[in-house]
């Protein structure tokens, strides 16, 4: 999905029938988990059994910048689709192999899914409420390794454009995961410190509090003084910071289970629209802690234009987040709703067998 943001020609092959297991959703095949991850693709459905089906495959191949895979390791080999095979018939792809723990060692045949990586690599332990154990949040692991990957894949494009061969770009999630954790294992390596699920909280000084409404608000007040003494005007406690617990930043951290009950307390008087109100006027880091049905919706949000939408031939309206990238201060606004299954066989096996014809 990153590199069709940027303008690629992505073509997902899928099974026949069922295509990308992600699809299923309530007896059909475009659950808003694919709707996430695939637009501005088209699909292809073939059978890498049938040996009419196969050539195709080959043919795609063989005039392709780069191929991505995310099978265990092996199970390209198997299909006719590892690295040695598809080098043989374009020496200047760019091959990609994701996997969950990696291509060699002890578990990488395991089986890997988002949280698993999460908790492999040290992640989920800083996201887990000891108090109320329970895996939280979104599919990270999915997100960030995908991220990886596409980053591994523009430098390996870059370098091509200089050699004229293409590389094998391999990333884990394990190997995703650590690397986005890297803030911890420095505090380990560094100082010996394990830290936990309140560990930057405490530091950045991050808190989210409770309004008279039942909304939230979050702020992240991090070490200067000038938020500090923002921060006193805008509860109307001039004196607060006055207070030995509360007067440096290293006090704060060492009490900030007494100044969360004294914020939170204060925090319930108003609702949260007059808590944001004061906060920005008095220049204090804060946003509203807004719900999904929210965050869009925001005057900055809409004025940004992150939300975009094309048209589907079959559902028609379709809604989604635009790329956060933009190019010389434009932003792109244009999308292609993700594909049905096979939805484009036909356009793509005609051009095929266009450029089969002799000129």
């Amino acid at each position: 999905m990153l590199l069709a943001d940027l303008g690629a020609d992505v073509i997902k092959v899928e099974q026949p029938g069922a295509g990308d297991p992600f699809r299923a959703f309530q007896g059909g095949l475009y659950s808003p988990h694919f709707q996430t991850y695939n637009r501005n693709k088209r699909s292809l459905t073939l059978d890498a059994k049938n040996a009419d089906d196969a050539k195709v495959f080959d043919e795609l191949i063989a005039g392709a910048d780069v191929y991505i895979q995310n099978f265990r390791p092996g199970a390209a080999e198997r299909l006719g689709a590892g690295e040695s095979r598809l080098r043989s018939l374009n020496p200047r792809l760019v091959y990609c192999a994701i996997s969950g723990f990696g291509q060699t060692g002890p578990a990488a045949g395991r089986p890997a899914y988002d949280t698993v990586a999460q908790a492999a690599s040290g992640f989920l332990n800083l996201l887990v409420n000891p108090a109320n154990p329970r895996v939280v949040g979104p599919a990270i692991a999915d997100a960030l390794t995908g991220f990886y990957a596409a980053y591994g894949i523009l430098g390996a494009l870059v370098e091509r454009g200089r050699t004229g061969v293409g590389r094998k770009v391999e990333v884990s999630m394990l190997e995703a995961m650590c690397h986005f954790n890297l803030d911890a294992f420095t505090h380990y390596f560094a100082e010996g410190e394990v830290m936990g699920p309140y560990s930057r909280p405490s530091v950045s000084q991050s808190y989210t509090l409770r309004c008279r409404d039942d909304k939230w608000v979050a702020l992240h007040m991090s070490s200067p003084e000038k938020f500090w003494q923002g921060l006193a005007r805008a509860i109307e406690r001039p004196a607060l910071f006055q207070d030995p617990r509360f007067a440096d930043r290293n006090a704060r951290i060492a009490h900030q289970e007494e100044l969360i009950v004294l914020l939170s307390d204060l925090f319930r008087a108003r609702d949260r629209a007059d808590w944001c109100e004061r906060l920005q006027a008095e220049d204090v880091p804060h946003a509203p802690m807004y719900d999904t049905s929210e965050a869009l919706e925001d005057p900055q949000a809409k004025h940004m234009e992150i939300e975009i939408e094309g048209h589907h031939p079959e559902i028609g309206r379709w809604r989604t987040v635009r790329s956060p990238v933009s190019f010389d201060g434009v932003r792109d606004r244009q999308v292609t709703p993700p594909p049905t299954l096979g939805e484009h066989d036909a356009e793509i096996r005609a051009a095929l067998a266009a450029r089969r014809q002799p000129a």
